[in-house]
């Protein structure tokens, strides 16, 4: 269906977080988000509104500022007829292309009549997913605590911060919730010898994944070390560019929207991925709901889901995506897609 000049627009909102969300690199008490919203006419006289939400990667040099910026700089284009393929070559991965990108599935979705896991190729319709939920960097006893009001979850993934407690933490979590499959996530807080060291221990706790141990770029020495736990890479895996090196070194990758630059990409790098040997994990920074929506479908299938930025949240966007535990329904079309 031909759609009459679209307009975009953007903004920068602040939802406020529920505590502190606290990893290696540094705290925070809100997530800043930038939302970018299509709006176009059918040719059968409707107006339609396609939404997409981005979060600002600090760690690539991102700011809200920057990225609004970013966005609003493709309204000309897109008025000109610039669609979403033509989106990948225009701009370069990262957060500002993933928001319209997102935008434009949700636009199509809607201006169609059809979901937009059919637009994506889905055998199925979207079946509920179960999230990891996340523990903050925080003392053993912190977590310890947080972990026991969260034991009845089936996967928490814990917030490392390459100290001398990393250890005991994740001792206490697993002593407050055994029955919990365990995730720990470094980000890039250990050397090798760090690594060497705490492995064979957090096997012995049964923890399922260690989320990117060493620094991206410096993970050479990845490739020649058998883990007795399964690696993931996260800040190493940013594109498909870099996943024969990914494939060498890790046995999970971590897909995010905000550094593939949407769900066109995303979906890309999961195929490739996959026919790599890798196994999928499917992330998300805190965020709302309309920012996991998209990524849910990604998330179809994949071996770990950590898509739980809402339940981090004092309070999510309506409607949102409604989580029982961490049990996530798919979304609606109210929501996306």
């Amino acid at each position: 269906m031909k759609l009459d000049q679209i307009r975009l627009h953007a903004r920068a909102e602040r939802w406020p977080i529920r505590g502190a969300f606290t990893i290696s690199r540094g705290s925070k008490n809100e997530a800043e988000v930038v939302t970018a919203e299509l709006i176009a006419r059918t040719t059968d006289g409707r107006t339609v509104r396609g939404r997409g939400e981005c979060v600002p990667y600090a760690r690539y040099g991102e700011t809200v500022e920057g990225v609004l910026a970013e966005i609003e700089a493709q309204g000309e284009a897109i008025a000109g007829g610039l669609d979403r393929e033509a989106l990948q070559s225009a701009m370069p991965p990262g957060a500002a292309r993933n928001a319209i990108d997102c935008a434009f599935w949700d636009l199509e979705a809607k201006a169609l009549g059809v979901p937009a896991w059919r637009l994506a190729g889905l055998a199925r319709p979207p079946r509920p997913l179960t999230t990891a939920y996340t523990l903050s960097l925080d003392t053993p006893e912190a977590m310890a605590r947080a972990a026991a009001s969260s034991a009845h979850f089936p996967l928490i993934k814990l917030k490392l911060g390459g100290g001398a407690e990393d250890l005991d933490r994740v001792a206490a979590v697993r002593r407050s919730a055994p029955q919990a499959r365990l995730i720990v996530d470094v980000n890039e807080g250990w050397t090798q010898s760090h690594l060497a060291v705490l492995a064979p221990a957090l096997a012995a706790l049964d923890v399922a994944l260690i989320e990117q141990p060493l620094p991206a770029g410096a993970d050479e020495s990845l490739a020649s070390y058998a883990s007795p736990v399964p690696l993931g890479a996260d800040e190493s895996a940013r594109g498909r560019e870099s996943l024969t090196e990914v494939a060498e070194r890790y046995r999970v990758v971590n897909i995010k929207l905000d550094k593939t630059g949407g769900l066109t990409e995303a979906l890309k790098l999961k195929a490739e991925a996959e026919a790599e040997g890798l196994a999928i994990m499917v992330g998300c920074m805190v965020a709302t709901s309309l920012a996991m929506a998209p990524a849910f479908l990604l998330a179809q299938g994949a071996a770990f889901v950590d898509l739980d930025g809402p339940l981090l949240l004092a309070q999510d966007r309506e409607p949102g995506l409604v989580y029982t535990g961490t049990c996530i329904d798919p979304p609606t079309t109210h929501l996306w897609g």
